[in-house]
């Protein structure tokens, strides 16, 4: 039985022995996992070290590459390095894409919001028209009978007359013997027993053009009148005068003509393009450039059959009540038709960023902004509807929008948005801190000038000149903090390196084959460097 317990025991110490050995060995072949500003494990797949944090990992892309997105970790195509994981719910408030901005950085921005909401839109176009006497309203005033104009009311074109009036009173030598064969009639009962006479000759009368209170007078006075008057038909303004005072009249000639101008039509010249969106009974809203800000409600009333050759316009007739005559003849107006209406998402016009080939706003996120695609449709009010890309509540940022790009970066947002039409899916994001290192913002600096930085050594081949450097943020370049593998020019400067020295090194851009590929650099100089105050710093290796 001791002896079974004492095998048992041997068994149980080789198998501790070899985990022991197992991880020891897999601390030494991870180096990346105690290098500084990376608190998390590390861990290796497929030979190639990434981050072990346990975060779900959507895709994994190269920094200076983002657009090109990778469904396993390795070593990027375009650059000696290793591929960066992209996490689920990163960025700002979840969303890709996202640019966190601090609400004093928002206030100084002078950053305006608003809520989408609905509002009524309808199908509309305007024109130009022009205020018209309603020609149903014109009224002519004549003669019956030949005379002269022995008085005249109305001296002048535009002069106001009122129904009823007295325009002119005339001489006529025909009315007089009609005047005196009707009142014989009245003394010669016995020839007109059943008055048929008498109502012949007061017809008469009256169609020569007295009236029944002219008639009326000379029947109870008994006495013939040589003058008669002219009255007027209608209320409205003279715009003919045919007479003057004293002229002759002829049998059917014009007196005065006159226009009721309590309506009026205002014709509008549609351009041939809206000619099909016009039916009679749509709502039109009228504008008159002596009266800005006041608008004149009326709807169509009538399409003109022929459309004017020289304009290419067709003519449309809106009728309008004009009270107190504020509408006058020959006034110019505009005119905003419109049609069926319907209640829709909307956001101010303002707040809308187009970039010739889509329309974006700046959408605010809990916890910073995020570009927005959206489609746009009719706009009214200074507001613009929205048919696809926003949801009713959302805040959108109404003034400030540009400065958010300057300010965050969002430029490279919205630069990669411009390229889904090439290659890449909608909506793809990346983090805030990668907005600037976008393949389109690439800077390939001269020659003469080389970029400078600071790093710590990873690894170190002297035999094919390679360094593993683990690097500060490089702003000349964009780059945010990485671990990067680098030729270098000199291999003589590698003999005085080893894994874990702080160093400093100037960076030269090579030659590229392909212009359309990011720029590659090697170190032209690389040598140790005094111990950093606030050590690493930047991003994740």
């Amino acid at each position: 039985m001791k002896r079974l317990h004492l095998i048992i025991m041997l068994i149980l110490l080789t198998l501790v022995a070899g985990l022991g050995w197992f991880f020891g060995q897999r601390s030494v072949q991870s180096p990346m996992a105690n290098m500084p500003g990376d608190s998390k494990m590390a861990q290796s797949n497929n030979g190639v070290v990434q981050d072990g944090s346990g975060k779900t990992v959507k895709y994994w892309y190269d920094p200076m590459v983002p657009n090109q997105k990778f469904d396993k970790p390795g070593k990027s195509p375009f650059m000696d390095m290793m591929l960066e994981p992209k996490y689920a719910n990163e960025g700002s408030n979840g969303e890709e894409g996202g640019v966190a901005i601090s609400s004093q950085t928002a206030q100084n921005l002078g950053i305006r919001l608003e809520k989408v909401s609905t509002k009524i839109f309808g199908e509309s176009f305007s024109a130009v028209g022009r205020i018209e006497p309603d020609e149903r309203r014109f009224y002519a005033v004549q003669t019956r009978i030949p005379g002269f104009v022995e008085r005249l009311s109305v001296r002048a074109v535009g002069d106001p007359v009122s129904k009823g009036q007295k325009i002119a009173e005339i001489y006529a030598p025909d009315l007089l013997a009609a005047q005196q064969e009707y009142l014989a009639l009245l003394e010669l009962n016995s020839v007109d027993s059943d008055n048929s006479l008498k109502q012949a000759a007061r017809n008469r009368l009256k169609l020569l053009g007295m009236t029944e209170g002219e008639i009326a007078a000379i029947t109870k006075s008994g006495k013939s009148s040589p003058r008669f008057g002219v009255y007027a038909p209608a209320s409205g303004i003279v715009t003919e005068l045919g007479v003057r005072e004293g002229g002759q009249l002829m049998a059917g000639s014009s007196l005065v003509q006159i226009s009721d101008l309590s309506q009026v039509w205002m014709i509008a010249e549609v351009p041939e393009r809206d000619a099909a969106r016009l039916k009679p009974g749509i709502a039109a809203d009228v504008q008159l450039q002596s009266l800005p800000g006041e608008v004149f409600k009326g709807e169509v009333g009538y399409l003109y059959p022929m459309l004017n050759d020289s304009s290419r316009t067709l003519q449309v007739r809106i009728e309008l009540p004009n009270k107190g005559n504020r509408l006058r003849p020959g006034m110019y107006a505009n005119v905003e038709f419109t049609g069926q209406t319907h209640e829709a998402l909307s956001v101010p016009t303002e707040s809308i960023i187009a970039t010739g080939k889509r329309k974006l706003v700046i959408v605010k996120e809990a916890n910073g902004y995020r570009p927005v695609e959206i489609k746009t449709g009719q706009e009214r009010d200074s507001y613009t509807e929205i048919l696809d890309g926003l949801s009713k509540g959302e805040d959108v940022v109404v003034s400030g929008q540009f400065l958010i790009d300057s300010e965050a970066s969002l430029s490279g947002v919205l630069a990669r948005l411009s390229q889904q039409d090439k290659a890449m899916d909608k909506g793809m994001g990346q983090d805030s801190d990668l907005h600037d290192m976008q393949m389109s913002k690439d800077k390939t600096m001269p020659a003469e000038k080389m970029p400078k930085g600071h790093g710590k050594v990873i690894d170190v081949d002297p035999k094919s000149n390679h360094v593993t450097l683990y690097h500060e943020p490089i702003a000349e370049l964009g780059w945010p903090s990485m671990t990067m593998g680098f030729k270098v020019k000199d291999s003589k400067q590698l003999s005085q390196l080893k894994a874990g020295d702080e160093v400093k090194f100037d960076l030269k851009a090579e030659a590229q084959e392909k212009p359309d590929m990011p720029a590659q650099y090697m170190i032209e100089h690389i040598e140790k460097a005094p111990a950093m105050k606030d050590g690493m710093k930047g991003a994740k290796p």
